[in-house]
């Protein structure tokens, strides 16, 4: 039975996470060896500081579940895109439809307000109300440009299983961690040891 846990230094960040917030969005939760999740944005609070530290929301936000709720629905639907995307295969239209979505709902114009003193003026929408929102499109908007970008054919899951992470590959390298291509080597040198001595005859 998988368990859902919140350990944020767990795991390092991911190749490509520091330019790309959707792919740090995807790598918000991680399956780790033993069947553990972790998830940072398993809470209302975690989610509230996933987006503080990506700039996508102030401090002092106070999401509810529903809010990190609709993050972890856009978390999962970009990564249905990104692994379509590694895998050669057609997007789902749920998944293309949820980011399109959030992509339209960014706002592109300035509205008119007016002081009482000076008058008139325009300035960009950013109700609290609508943080999430803006979070989302932002979010979304990145992943639409990864996907589409030139770093589109570096994107690949991770390598070793049981990690469910993607990263931008740099060279021959398919691992989102040390940790995760120590592993995996581990794994082939066991395979190695342990394959029946027939095997090797010609």
């Amino acid at each position: 039975m998988r368990e859902t846990q919140t350990d944020e230094a767990a795991v390092p960040p991911a190749p490509g996470e520091e330019q790309h917030p959707s792919l740090a969005l995807v790598n918000s939760s991680v399956t780790v060896p033993g069947g553990y999740v972790l998830d940072r944005l398993a809470t209302p609070a975690g989610t509230n500081r996933w987006l503080l530290e990506h700039a996508l929301a102030p401090a002092d936000a106070g999401l509810q579940d529903m809010c990190a709720g609709l993050v972890r629905a856009m978390r999962e639907q970009v990564r249905a895109l990104f692994a379509a995307r590694v895998a050669g295969l057609p997007a789902l239209p749920a998944a293309l439809s949820a980011v399109n979505d959030a992509l339209i709902r960014l706002p592109t114009a300035r509205l008119l307000c007016w002081d009482e003193e000076t008058g008139p003026y325009r300035a960009a929408p950013h109700p609290t109300a609508a943080i999430v929102e803006h979070a989302l499109a932002a979010l979304a908007a990145d992943a639409a440009d990864l996907l589409t970008g030139p770093d589109a054919d570096r994107l690949t899951a991770c390598g070793s299983t049981p990690c469910t992470r993607y990263l931008l590959r740099h060279g021959r390298r398919h691992w989102c961690s040390t940790r995760c291509g120590d592993r995996a080597r581990a794994a082939r040198a066991y395979a190695r040891r342990t394959r029946p001595e027939q095997d090797w005859l010609p």
